[in-house]
């Protein structure tokens, strides 16, 4: 019966192990191994359960726009105005940040094609420290306003933050004024303002812009809020509610206009624009 047996050991001293490691991720809502590929394919989002994972800046706007989109006010960055350090300066902070990313800061301001809408779109990388908001991301989000308000094409922004970044201190907290007088300055130009709230849009960002647009839309499952609900707990001395941070909750309360799914978000989006509308000759102004 020795036939029967396998006589080398190479399958379990590792020798010909099939290497897996790093093709195959586990949902954190319903436990499930996904293949990698599925999932990048998929834009993140488990095909078992829905959970909405998070996506880079490059992949949202890959996913929204039509090729052949503009970057632009991607020179700008951060500097150090206090010297901040606490566990590390915060210059090697911005450092490994670049390096991580490619990109100077956590913002990404293009103008392009949404179907037939051409459009000014800043999105955030929360990868970047966080997706903070320093003076780089005020003043890319508001020359991204500006623009929009002098060629009349709509802007939509999509947040995923932890709000202000501290490490800037003033500088940093006065951006929050500065997109807001913006975006007032665009609506009374009568331009179309779309906010997306991906997973997480926190602090700062959620007390300024994010929740000013026209039409605020989430995706599912996201965390909106500013404070943590620890924070909220010992401030009000109640029991929140399961869940109160989450989309569906803030939707149910009026808070937010819709959740979309992020494969629906594209069309969802072409359609609101097509009722908010401008001009044809706008639109498809260079």
């Amino acid at each position: 019966m020795s036939w029967f047996r396998r006589e080398d050991n190479r399958i379990e001293s590792g020798e010909n192990r099939v290497r897996t490691e790093g093709l195959w991720t586990k949902c954190e809502g319903c436990g499930q191994a996904l293949w990698n590929a599925d999932l990048d394919a998929n834009l993140q989002v488990c095909p078992k359960c829905g959970r909405h994972g998070r996506i880079s800046a490059q992949a949202r706007i890959a996913s929204l726009l039509e090729p052949g989109f503009e970057w632009l006010d991607g020179n700008l960055r951060s500097t150090d105005p206090l010297e901040f350090t606490d566990l590390k300066p915060y210059k090697e902070k911005l450092a490994k940040a670049r390096a991580q990313t490619g990109l100077n800061d956590a913002i990404v301001n293009v103008r392009g094609f949404l179907g037939p809408h051409r459009v000014v779109l800043s999105v955030i990388e929360y990868s970047f420290i966080g997706g903070s908001m320093g003076a780089v991301m005020g003043e890319t989000i508001a020359r991204a306003i500006d623009r929009a308000h002098d060629d009349r094409q709509p802007l939509i922004t999509i947040a995923a933050s932890g709000g202000a970044r501290m490490m800037e201190g003033i500088v940093s907290l006065m951006q929050l004024a500065k997109v807001s007088a913006a975006l007032a300055r665009l609506d009374d130009a009568g331009v179309p303002f779309i906010s997306v709230l991906t997973d997480p849009t926190t602090g700062g960002v959620t007390a300024s812009f994010a929740m000013l647009g026209d039409l605020n839309i989430a995706e599912p499952g996201a965390l909106i809020g500013f404070a943590g609900p620890r924070v909220i707990e010992q401030t009000i001395r109640q029991k929140l509610p399961e869940g109160f941070q989450r989309s569906e909750f803030l939707l149910q309360h009026g808070f937010l206009d819709a959740i979309v799914t992020r494969q629906e978000m594209k069309p969802y989006l072409i359609r609101a624009l097509d009722f908010m509308g401008l001009p044809d000759r706008q639109q498809k102004a260079s």
